[in-house]
């Protein structure tokens, strides 16, 4: 994104409107607005020259006064967007010496103090609360251990502190499946992303959170081969946490979204490997893990393609496209709210009972939908009714418009309508994504971490664990830390980075991505719900063109995929190194 610096010219004779590409300049004559490439040589006279700077990932670049309805954040941008791009005024810097001095503090901030637009001392102090509450609140849980010798209890608080790492880069990674394409595509700003996945992801995990976990983590490694070693076991509960923490630490700093069950996955088996051999492995486990590679970002590539096109060949194409997605919406609930139902969250165990509950909440979903975009769009849509024009007779053009056809967006009212209802959709899904995320990823951190508190204060006499209330709302709280320190840094790679999203091509991916991963959950599937989120953004892209997708952003996501679990293993086989050399002096 650019934003504009202001200096002027004096005495031209050149006032015409010329649009040239490359990196432009633009020209402000008395009473005239041209642009003018860089690489051009005018007559420096009488005008004010626009001078483009380029801000970071969240540009200062707003639109002002759009004529775009949005409805939760004020859109910042829609580049390349489908229809109209007219009624964007962009707010200018009017002094070239407020926009240097604003451009040179804006790269001396810290990258969360850019994020969310505040100073440099609010961010540090946020951060610095973080890291108190993360060293203090551990004394007041129950879990750290009653009556335990002291040595016991110092290893119980480290313990819990390695689960809080874990969670924090689970929050600084993985959030952005659930955020990164409302961000990107304008529905929310990235501080109402934060603040309102925060709740979510806390109020899931801890009310959703699995109560039970297993020693032995997504059935990768054999108990048997383990019992009776509870000190290398414990090491390498341990070893796993600062493992795959480490690996997302690295991933999130330079934005790259991967999988955190993977992570776990990679550290457990090298774990397994160099401490209990091969025969510690469940091979065919990990085969199905690496498969998702593939399967996931395929899946999730054509149904998004699918659902896009759906979007512009029957709301797009319509005569009145406001009205058609204010139609479209309440089925998509309907459909997606009776899939989530009966598959993630089914409300009885007799099938047919089952079917008709999750249609009637699918039902109420729908309706409720309906209410709410009837209420807060009734007066564009009603605007775009009374503009309709007198039914024109149809060409064998329009006629013979085809699935794959490349059909041109609406404009004006129609567009503020469909970003509009399209933008609430996005933001409903992505609430409910943060949510269960929240309750199915935070296993991740707090499996390996009630595992080893059980081992450290005798617990741990079979393969399940009871995870206590505290240890859910622990991990919903590191979850919740690293999504506010770091989650914009992933964030910015799915909503922006890898193609250009506007709510219709946010709603397509997120609603193709929570679909596959649902279907693919019921049938037993290896899915990864990042792998899969990455390739509905990457179908969303193909549907305009093989051009819309940035090769190279694509290709440091594919990389940092493969190199996940050995990763993950290599720094696991060291961290069990040194921690069964600690143990072997403490215990």
């Amino acid at each position: 994104m650019t934003s504009y610096s202001l200096f002027s010219i004096r005495h031209t004779t050149k006032s015409e409107a010329l649009l040239v590409a490359q990196k432009s300049y633009l020209f402000i004559p008395r009473q005239r607005l041209c642009v003018f490439s860089n690489e051009t040589q005018f007559p420096k006279k009488d005008f004010l020259v626009l001078k483009p700077q380029i801000s970071s990932s969240f540009s200062s670049l707003r639109l002002k006064n759009s004529t775009f309805t949005h409805p939760f954040a004020a859109l910042s941008s829609f580049a390349e967007s489908d229809g109209d791009k007219k009624g964007e005024n962009f707010e200018v810097k009017s002094h070239q010496e407020n926009a240097n001095s604003s451009e040179d503090e804006d790269e001396e901030l810290p990258g969360m103090a850019q994020a969310f637009h505040i100073s440099s001392s609010t961010a540090s102090a946020i951060s610095v609360c973080i890291a108190l509450a993360a060293l203090i609140l551990p004394f007041f849980m129950k879990s750290l251990g009653q009556g335990l010798a002291l040595k016991y209890k110092m290893l119980s608080y480290a313990t819990i502190l390695f689960g809080f790492y874990m969670a924090w880069n689970i929050g600084a990674n993985d959030v952005a499946n659930a955020m990164g394409t409302s961000v990107g595509s304008g529905a929310l700003s990235l501080r109402q992303a934060v603040v309102t996945a925060g709740i979510l992801e806390f109020l899931g995990a801890l009310l959703m959170g699995t109560h039970v976990t297993n020693t032995m983590q997504k059935g990768i490694l054999v108990a048997n081969v383990f019992q009776g070693k509870d000190t290398l076991l414990f090491a390498g509960l341990l070893s796993s946490l600062a493992a795959a923490g480490t690996w997302l630490q690295v991933a999130s700093y330079y934005g790259w979204p991967v999988s955190t069950t993977h992570c776990i996955v990679g550290s457990m088996v090298g774990f397994g490997l160099v401490y209990g051999g091969s025969g510690a492995v469940f091979w065919s486990s990990l085969a199905r893990v690496t498969s998702s590679w593939v399967i996931s970002p395929l899946l999730g590539a054509v149904v998004s393609f699918l659902v896009y096109k759906c979007i512009r060949r029957f709301v797009y194409s319509a005569r009145n496209p406001g009205q058609a997605a204010a139609t479209a919406a309440p089925i998509a609930v309907f459909l997606g709210v009776t899939g989530i139902s009966f598959v993630a969250l089914p409300l009885s165990k007799i099938l047919n009972l089952a079917i008709g509950q999750a249609i009637t909440c699918g039902a109420i979903g729908a309706f409720a939908v309906d209410r709410i975009i009837r209420g807060q769009l009734g007066h564009l849509l009603a605007k775009a009714s009374s503009k309709e024009l007198e039914p024109e007779p149809e060409t064998t053009e329009a006629k013979n418009i085809g699935f794959l056809s490349d059909i041109a967006g609406p404009t004006g009212t129609q567009l503020k309508i469909v970003y509009g209802v399209f933008g609430y959709m996005q933001v409903l899904s992505a609430c409910f994504m943060s949510f269960a995320h929240g309750g199915n990823d935070v296993s991740n951190a707090i499996g390996p971490l009630a595992a080893a508190l059980a081992i450290l204060q005798g617990g741990l006499s079979g393969a399940d664990i009871v995870i206590p209330n505290d240890v859910l709302a622990w991990g919903g709280f590191g979850i919740v830390a690293g999504l506010t320190m770091w989650g914009y840094r992933v964030i910015a790679t799915i909503g922006k980075k890898i193609t250009e999203l506007t709510p219709t091509r946010g709603f397509a991916a997120e609603f193709a991505a929570a679909s596959v991963v649902l279907c693919a959950s019921k049938l037993g599937l290896p899915i990864s719900g990042t792998h899969t989120l990455v390739g509905a953004v990457m179908g969303v892209g193909f549907a305009r063109g093989l051009n819309s997708v940035r090769a190279e952003t694509v290709k440091e996501i594919v990389t940092s995929w493969v190199v996940t679990i050995p990763a993950g293993a290599t720094f696991a086989v060291i961290y069990t190194w040194i921690f069964t050399k600690l143990l072997s002096y403490i215990l």
